[in-house]
């Protein structure tokens, strides 16, 4: 004959497993879960970073220094690979990646031919809107 408190016993397990040990399993699970872009959306992106390194008048400015299109855009795909697993649009890659430097905090600039220097990120931002078929805001 079985003992009924060792029936007692495992009952009790089962539900400590199912109230406490499930949950906390499931939370650790869906913390460590990476954000990533979906497919689309790295297609937007990288289709981004082509656009500017195919803009043969920009100049990017980077901390005080100032860089082709292809050094921004070689730029840019590092910060995306060091930042990809936090993104999941292309508008959290432009704020993530190409809008200031994480050493200094200072924005990146942009400068095409002789115009005014404006801020990467708006630069990038009205880019995205054209990339997306957009109308400038």
């Amino acid at each position: 004959m079985a003992d009924p408190f060792m029936k007692d016993k495992g009952m009790a397990f089962h539900r400590w497993l199912r109230r406490l040990l499930l949950p906390t399993l499931l939370l650790a699970w869906a913390s460590s879960s990476a954000a990533t872009p979906s497919p689309e959306e790295h297609a937007v992106i990288q289709t981004l970073i082509r656009r500017v390194e195919q803009m043969s008048t920009l100049t990017f400015l980077r901390n005080g220094s100032a860089h082709s299109a292809a050094e921004a855009a070689k730029h840019m795909q590092a910060k995306y690979a060091h930042f990809k697993d936090k993104i999941v649009t292309a508008d959290d890659f432009i704020e993530l990646c190409a809008s200031r430097s994480e050493m200094t905090g200072k924005p990146y600039l942009v400068k095409l031919g002789d115009a005014a220097p404006v801020e990467a990120n708006a630069f990038l931002k009205k880019e995205l809107r054209a990339v997306r078929g957009l109308p400038p805001p």
